[in-house]
């Protein structure tokens, strides 16, 4: 029974969003997706902080920060999506790497439709779960 008015819980949001979350193969697939992304998007951030570049400490730590959660698999359709902008402002603020930014938006945008996979901690907290009798 659903109240008028009433919100529903972030829980059965992101449920509502994946049926099932990726497993075997595919979840592999997308694993090594978000340990690449994630991997690229902390040794942006990082390099940011050893040699700073006027204008791009902000996105790139973002960037930075956002790759944690997508290489935990946390709230990946809402990082994954929050990727986009950072590094498009990245890229017009006349970033180093343009290509690699380039890159990160897509994958960062392939993250936010596809979802995070079964081995995540979404996957872990928004799953189904399975009550044995």
């Amino acid at each position: 029974m659903t109240i008028a008015g009433a919100v529903p819980s972030p829980r059965g949001i992101l449920q509502r969003l994946f049926s099932t979350f990726a497993n075997g193969w595919p979840g592999a697939g997308l694993l090594i997706q978000r340990v690449f992304t994630g991997i690229a998007l902390l040794h942006n951030g990082i390099v940011q902080l050893e040699a700073p570049r006027a204008g791009l400490m902000i996105p790139e730590t973002t960037g930075a920060v956002l790759g944690v959660f997508i290489l935990a698999g946390l709230w990946t359709p809402l990082v994954g999506a929050l990727v986009i902008p950072v590094e498009l402002w990245i890229v017009f603020a006349g970033g180093s790497d343009i290509w690699m930014s380039l890159m990160l938006t897509v994958f960062g945008g392939t993250l936010a439709m596809i979802g995070p996979g079964a081995w995540s901690i979404d996957a872990r907290l928004f799953g189904r779960k399975y009550i044995g009798s």
